[in-house]
């Protein structure tokens, strides 16, 4: 690996910063908000005296980006064009930021299923947000700067958890629900300024050669040359997000607060995130993206493999600290690696449908695992599931070895 290639990389990087800046805002505007009612809804309802079900229902908030893929096809009949995107961004965000501002004029108690029903909608905004603002990524970047683009929409997706679980979480135990929403909504319209003023923004020109229809997010799963991609997405974060999905339950269980899990977890392990997507940008264009593949496969596995050894200890603060760094590292690298994979293969003219269609997999393939972890550990202790994420991770990277080869 030569360290021209991270000299190549960083001059890209300078040349197209004020793309990489404008996209970086789109990513977080369309994450905090989302970010922090996940967060701040479950807070405010338990101090309420709401009861865990009830709680448990707020889950449901996520169902838009989970079924995003289903009016994929209309954003790209819509967004033909570079004014046709930004229209669609401009609108998307107006309404996700209307919504949020008369979200923090209502009172949770007296009006729980309106605000419930609003959040639902403003997330219905924010997933067409995405969609689009996907879709322009894969057109103004070429094939080269992809891995670029996705360390920035991957930071600004941890950046929001750090922000909107953390700092956010914390001004509204001291100013209310009331006055931190407003700021909010000013935030996610403040956010779309870079785009507005970006003159220097291009898409690439692609020929529609058909009508866009409703049933292509379905065709993408039925072409065969999709398959070993939707092999990939459905394997390659079962090991790790298994173990981010029970860390936390684990570390109550060895006797730490909520306010230590939320430092270790939300806020080391999130830094540690972004972090590591700045750097797997740089890696995937500097190795590749079968090398990629398998190396940040291989750091999962090697990851899974050190919670095995503190499965069968009583661990120090530090080998906490060394795992949630390695855990949310693992994390914060296959992510990228996942979203520049999937922009490789999307159809032309369905950039937002193929992308989205491949992001729900994920999304569906960590739902499905997190569930089975926590089958697993609740039968058979902590100790035998950190084994079980193991055997999922080392699938994974087989799967990346067989079925990939190396390109000549």
């Amino acid at each position: 690996m030569s360290f021209n290639k991270f000299h190549e990389f960083s001059q890209l990087a300078s040349h197209r910063k004020a793309d990489l800046f404008t996209f970086f805002c789109l990513y977080i505007a369309q994450s905090l908000p989302m970010t922090f009612f996940a967060t701040a809804l479950q807070v405010t309802m338990r101090q309420a005296s709401f009861s865990l079900s009830a709680i448990a229902l707020t889950q449901l908030i996520k169902l838009p980006w989970i079924v995003k893929f289903l009016w994929a096809p209309l954003v790209d009949r819509s967004c033909t064009t570079l004014k046709g995107f930004r229209r669609c961004i401009f609108l998307s965000e107006g309404i996700y930021a209307l919504l949020i501002l008369v979200i923090g004029y209502l009172d949770l108690l007296s009006n729980f299923t309106v605000i419930i029903t609003l959040i639902i909608l403003s997330f219905v905004a924010s997933a067409t947000q995405d969609i689009a603002t996907d879709a322009l990524a894969v057109l103004s970047f070429r094939r080269e700067e992809k891995s670029m683009v996705n360390s920035i929409q991957s930071l600004g997706s941890f950046s929001a958890t750090l922000i909107g679980s953390g700092i956010l979480l914390a001004l509204l135990q001291h100013y209310g629900w009331h006055r931190v929403l407003p700021f909010l909504a000013i935030f996610v319209i403040l956010a779309i300024i870079p785009l507005m003023r970006n003159r220097r923004l291009t898409i690439e020109a692609l020929p529609h050669t058909r009508q866009v229809r409703l049933t292509d997010s379905f065709s993408f799963l039925g072409q065969r040359q999709n398959w070993r991609q939707i092999g990939f997405l459905l394997l390659y974060y079962a090991g790790i997000i298994s173990v981010l999905s029970m860390v936390r339950p684990w570390m109550v269980d060895l006797g730490y607060s909520m306010k230590e899990i939320g430092l270790l977890s939300g806020v080391i392990g999130s830094l540690a995130a972004c972090v590591a997507t700045l750097v797997s940008g740089q890696l995937i264009f500097a190795l590749g993206r079968w090398r990629a593949r398998q190396l940040f496969a291989l750091l999962s596995l090697i990851t899974c493999l050190y919670f095995v050894l503190l499965g069968n200890l009583h661990p120090a603060l530090w080998h906490i600290v060394v795992g949630i760094v390695l855990l949310w590292s693992c994390y914060g690298l296959s992510t990228v690696v996942v979203y520049t994979t999937s922009m490789d293969i999307v159809r032309p003219g369905l950039e937002g449908t193929d992308f989205t269609t491949q992001t729900v997999i994920t999304h569906l393939s960590g739902i499905i695992f997190s569930v089975i972890a926590g089958h697993v550990a609740q039968h058979f202790g902590y100790s035998l599931f950190f084994i079980f994420a193991t055997l999922l991770a080392l699938c994974s990277l087989v799967y990346i070895v067989v079925v990939f080869r190396k390109k000549p």
